[in-house]
């Protein structure tokens, strides 16, 4: 997805809530998301005084939104034209509807509920997302990696990958990312991570084993859910801090549906905008204008960025930078 936030200074929620417990709870606000056509997603990650859970860095979680197929109102669906990535890997997680991704390394894939698709932008890529001609509901999360210095030059590429549920107490996890519980993903990532989808019932528990180095976030998709004690509002990320080999989830009067996110801290400072992620201000400068010179001049395939075949329109031009320095996250 592209990300629109223009000024994320400026419009970055108020500092989370901490609870005795030491959960914080990240409020989403909502930013537009896709171009001309952009539609309203909620946002809980980066925040102020939370850029990265392991090497997560943006959380965008939309949905469920109808789709009238026979109104033409340009916000209805999914139309994210061409745009670049560096430095990252796109994680794209379904709850309903469907997803036609192409990208610059010639990857046209479906994105579908309970199957990942996970693009590794490295050096940098290009690509596109639309929603289908059949989807009437539109439901998901799209996240972020950060890359570590020593893989965040690698050569683009593009996985797909189904996980099996699995049962533990209550709980049925779908382990995407890493590993959880014994099932290994086998999507490639680069540094220490999970990622899962945790269903449980109505009024049931569950005491989850995590890896006590990771830090660990849980999105709330559905349902009513408290983590550690701490109740979660629909939309919310609990963060946790490493420490822990236990997370205890419990369900309210209504089935739950979450996302786990974790990883051992980063270690790292990164510098984001727009679409991009690097070190420095300058290295964003040198990326909005190799896009930029790659949207002006028509499609470029010797371009760092490439061509994405079969997308009809033109490609997303770069927003302003702004009128200060970027500043580094950690």
């Amino acid at each position: 997805m592209s990300n629109l936030e223009k000024n994320p200074a400026e419009l970055l929620c108020e500092s989370p809530r901490t609870a005795t417990t030491s959960v914080e709870i990240l409020e989403p606000r909502d930013v537009p998301l896709g171009g001309p056509r952009a539609m309203s997603v909620r946002r809980t990650l980066p925040q102020r005084r939370r850029s990265l859970i392991g090497a997560w860095c943006f959380v965008d979680h939309y949905g469920p939104d109808a789709i009238d197929k026979r109104n033409s109102a340009e916000q209805d669906g999914m139309m994210v034209p061409p745009h670049p990535h560096t430095g990252l890997q796109t994680v794209s997680w379904l709850f309903a509807g469907e997803i036609d991704h192409r990208d610059s390394v010639g990857s046209h894939a479906l994105v579908r509920p309970g199957e990942l698709n996970l693009m590794t932008a490295g050096y940098g890529i290009a690509h596109s997302e639309v929603s289908t001609a059949t989807t009437t509901v539109l439901h998901g999360a799209q996240l972020w990696v950060a890359l570590p210095e020593a893989s965040r030059r690698h050569e683009p590429f593009f996985e797909h990958y189904v996980p099996q549920p699995v049962a533990f107490g209550a709980a049925e996890l779908r382990v995407f990312i890493g590993s959880l519980l014994g099932p290994q993903s086998t999507a490639t990532v680069f540094s220490e991570l999970v990622g899962a989808q945790i269903d449980l019932p109505a009024g049931a528990s569950v005491d989850l084993p995590v890896d006590s180095r990771f830090e660990h976030g849980v999105l709330l998709d559905a349902g009513s859910l408290s983590v550690e004690g701490e109740e979660v509002p629909l939309s919310h990320l609990a963060y946790l801090e490493p420490g822990r080999d236990t997370l205890r989830l419990e369900a309210g009067d209504a089935p739950v549906r979450a996302l786990l996110i974790g990883g051992v801290p980063l270690g790292e400072s990164i510098v984001m905008w727009w679409n991009f992620i690097g070190r420095s201000h300058e290295e964003i400068v040198q990326f909005r204008a190799e896009w930029q010179a790659d949207v002006i001049d028509g499609e470029r395939a010797d371009g760092r960025f490439g061509v994405v075949a079969g997308f009809d329109g033109k490609a997303l031009p770069a927003p302003e930078l702004p009128n200060v320095r970027l500043k580094p996250r950690e």
